[in-house]
């Protein structure tokens, strides 16, 4: 594909890539957990600078967000998240990260860009680039804003309240994407829901410990905790209809620390996706009675505390401005590389937190970053019906990792395609 294929706006990126290629190894190899994304916002901010960007540090923490203008027009909102994952990485790259971070209870963790949050922000450098390089073809204003703690759905509800609509222009629309095991070149989006609620809770289970011996002079929460997990398999199963979408998973249990000690308690975390309210509602209140009941049933001296963690919105695209980023989309990467998604995936986002406050329309896609070689002729249809190619590794996994170069270079295109429906009308003289 050639710049002309994309308007203007991309002219010169093919000799941008390489310095972009660069870029994203380094961000990969040094990622950064939730709020403490100092270097990378510090790597960013000195780009859009250098760019000519008006740029602002510590929003929302360690946000970052840059301005530019070109004449009266469209303001347009585009976003990318920049943490990592407390996940260990096992990619075997060259520029794996061996970094290590501290969680938020104080534990220190092994850091890997797991999600491709480093692919986000290279790919919206990339547009600022070309937005920059190229003024004379493009009218309005753009809003670069590279958001933190994405992963625990607090980053961009801390953008908006650290008074950005005061130093801000107010976007006409939000615009972001989300690197996925899709083949490079491909984009998907829908209007309405687009992505699902996500609801996380802390579980602590109390028993009564003792010698592991004589389990009969104590209450075991391991037991209780095991009695759990397996009963909370049954909310999708036995309580949501087969019409309806939801995913509960406990992904972390601790209890204990030798095999002959029975400990005093368990601690589960559990999370929730959904993609209608009163789906959400039924099955929050079914984990509850669950836990409470398994608890009463076990004999437990106290009941267990339940506490929220995180909570993320229902992603939902507006309809007429997913049809101008359609357009768009399909303009950058091609008509035949566009799909309409079914239904909602069960994946969350923060991002909807941006339109949501400043009462705007917002629109998110998912664009490729695996080789098309691992999906065979058929893997697009096999795609869009939920299959996955065997052993193809997916977000969160210690193996993900896009193929840079072209997935950067089909990044940077799907942004300036879908911000050209708005501002890609070029200044009279």
């Amino acid at each position: 594909m050639t710049d002309t294929a994309l308007l203007p706006l991309a002219a010169g990126l093919e000799s941008q890539l390489p310095a972009l290629e660069a870029l994203y190894r380094d961000l990969h190899r040094h990622p950064e957990l939730a709020f403490q994304e100092h270097r990378t916002a510090a790597a960013v901010a000195a780009e859009l600078r250098a760019q000519g960007w008006d740029t602002t540090e510590h929003v929302g923490r360690t946000g970052v967000v840059g301005v530019l203008r070109s004449g009266d027009g469209p303001v347009v909102l585009l976003r990318a998240d920049m943490d990592g994952l407390p996940v260990r990485e096992a990619t075997g790259l060259p520029y794996a990260s061996t970094h290590t971070g501290v969680d938020e209870d104080g534990e220190e963790v092994p850091v890997m860009h797991a999600c491709g949050h480093d692919m986000h922000v290279t790919c919206l450098l990339g547009a600022t680039g070309r937005l920059a390089a190229n003024r004379d073809a493009w009218r309005g204003t753009v809003v670069a804003v590279f958001q933190p703690a994405e992963e625990g759905g607090e980053g961009a509800a801390a953008m908006a309240a650290d008074g950005f609509l005061d130093r801000f222009p107010r976007p006409e629309v939000c615009l972001g994407q989300h690197v996925g095991p899709l083949p490079v070149g491909v984009a998907v989006t829908r209007p309405g829901p687009v992505m699902s609620a996500s609801d996380s809770y802390r579980v602590r289970l109390f028993g009564r410990g003792g010698h592991g011996s004589s389990p009969e002079h104590a209450v075991d929460p391991v037991v209780l905790a095991a009695a759990v997990v397996m009963r909370l398999q049954t909310v999708v199963s036995r309580e949501v209809g087969a019409a309806q979408s939801a995913v509960v998973t406990v992904g972390s249990i601790h209890a204990g620390t030798r095999q002959n000690i029975i400990p005093d308690e368990a601690e589960l975390k559990v999370n929730i996706r959904t993609t209608d309210a009163r789906v959400r509602a039924k099955v929050l209140a079914a984990v509850e009675r669950i836990v409470r009941a398994e608890a009463a049933a076990s004999g437990a001296p106290r009941e267990p505390e339940i506490t929220p963690l995180t909570s993320l919105p229902l992603t939902v695209n507006d309809a007429a401005a997913t049809e101008r980023a359609v357009a768009g989309l399909r303009s950058a990467l091609g008509d035949a590389a566009v799909f309409p998604l079914p239904w909602p995936l069960a994946g969350s986002e923060d991002f909807g937190n941006f339109g949501t406050a400043f009462g705007v329309p917002s629109v998110f896609w998912h664009f490729g970053g695996a080789d098309p070689a691992a999906f065979g002729e058929d893997g697009i249809a096999a795609l869009m019906s939920g299959e996955m190619p065997p052993g193809l590794p997916v977000n969160h996994s210690p193996h993900y990792a896009p193929v840079p170069g072209p997935t950067i270079d089909r990044g940077v295109r799907a942004l300036l395609g879908a911000a050209a429906q708005w501002i890609g009308t070029a200044r009279q003289p």
